[in-house]
């Protein structure tokens, strides 16, 4: 059974970032532990060396969109994506991922290459029982709340670690992997 994605609301008054408004361009990047990714998409299969997007990817993206902009059901396309892989005796094992994010833009046009950026992170709390939440979140945690119920994703407003780079991150990953998109549709062309 799928949990909900459960978006905390924000701890500021008025609001900083989040809800967004409808009509404000705004890149979003979402990212967690794989673990807790698949406790709201349980029948998705994540392949370390697939086609980008993941397809678990465009279900988060899709999930992330409805949450955000109240129920509307979207399909948004997905800019970047984060892989992070499970490490043993310090080597990465590249086919079982650990950590992941995705990046998707809402009503940012084409031609901006610099857009806000709102950056979610999901946490895990059944593990430490909320302890890392209740560590790095500027409210508390009560695992009791969320524990087979819901996943609790925190935009970075309401995160004691302020993201003052994520705008700047997250827009020049989406570049490099517009550059990388760019680049094989080239390659694909000349080879055809």
């Amino acid at each position: 059974m799928a949990l909900e994605l459960y978006i905390h609301p924000c701890n500021h008054k008025p609001p900083l970032c989040h809800p967004p408004p409808p009509d404000k361009p705004l890149r979003i990047h979402i990212q967690g532990p794989l673990e807790s990714i698949q406790k709201l998409l349980p029948n998705v299969s994540w392949n370390p060396i697939g086609p980008f997007p993941q397809l678990g990817g465009q279900k988060l993206a899709s999930l992330t969109y409805e949450k955000l902009y109240q129920g509307h059901n979207c399909a948004p396309a997905v800019r970047d994506e984060y892989t992070a892989y499970v490490i043993e005796e310090g080597i990465p094992l590249l086919d079982r991922i650990d950590y992941y994010g995705v990046t998707f833009d809402y009503l940012v046009p084409v031609d901006d290459p610099n857009p806000e950026v709102l950056s979610i992170n999901i946490i895990e709390v059944d593990n430490d029982g909320g302890a890392y939440a209740n560590k790095f979140l500027l409210f508390r945690v009560d695992p009791a709340e969320y524990t087979g119920k819901k996943v609790l994703a925190v935009p970075r407003c309401c995160q004691k670690k302020k993201g003052t780079q994520d705008r700047g991150r997250t827009n020049s990953l989406v570049a490099e992997r517009d550059d990388e998109i760019r680049d094989a549709a080239a390659n694909g062309a000349l080879k055809s």
